[in-house]
């Protein structure tokens, strides 16, 4: 290994001890308390180190995002693979895909629905911008394409694939934030699951060709 793999591989490893470090802090403290300070901390790391890889907490905290959509993508695109001849099959798949990317990080999806109705994109280096918009692409697309293969097999009603998507996607994001709320409230109460089985029954009845 020359130099400058070495020097790469050194700093992607300082990059993920600082976004662990930050997705700590994130969850003890909230993203309007935390500091950059304080994930400095965390990471045992200078501040002026953190500002390196960082330009501000903004891009931390979006940069914590691409993983959880680099997953979405790749449940999505499984679900897509597979040779479903029934809707309601393609549909359960569907959802057990996003409640499966729901429980692989809770918090950082939470954190990826606020991040999308706030200024953070506003502050965010072009690069980092463009990596977000690249795969909520592609994660649009492969559920688009989920619906518009069962539009094509007449399993579902003939809509625009991608409306559908944004739709479903809308709804999705709604309930874990309506419910991540309520429970803020009351910590005993946690009926996301459930409450997504109803959304996405009453959903999937509007969608499926009778």
């Amino acid at each position: 290994m020359g130099i400058k793999e070495r020097k790469e591989r050194e700093r992607e490893r300082r990059r993920q001890q600082i976004m662990v470090a930050a997705k700590r802090v994130f969850t003890d403290k909230g993203f309007s308390k935390a500091t950059m300070e304080d994930i400095a901390k965390e990471a045992e790391l200078s501040p002026g180190t953190i500002y390196l890889y960082f330009k501000n907490k903004d891009e931390l905290y979006a940069s914590l995002s691409l993983r959880i959509l680099q997953y979405l993508v790749i449940r999505l695109e499984h679900v897509n693979a597979e040779p479903f001849t029934d809707a309601a099959q393609r549909l359960t798949a569907l959802k057990d895909a996003m409640v499966d990317v729901y429980e692989f990080d809770p918090l950082i999806l939470i954190n990826m629905f606020h991040m999308q109705s706030s200024e953070t994109l506003r502050n965010l280096s072009p690069d980092l911008l463009g990596q977000i918009e690249i795969l909520s692409r592609k994660s649009l697309k492969a559920m688009a394409n989920i619906f518009e293969d069962g539009i094509r097999n007449e399993m579902f009603i003939d809509k625009h694939p991608t409306a559908v998507a944004d739709i479903l996607w809308s709804l999705f994001s709604g309930i874990v934030l309506w419910e991540t709320s309520k429970k803020i409230i009351n910590d005993e109460k946690d009926f996301l699951k459930e409450t997504f089985d109803t959304a996405f029954e009453i959903f999937s009845r509007g969608i499926m060709r009778h």
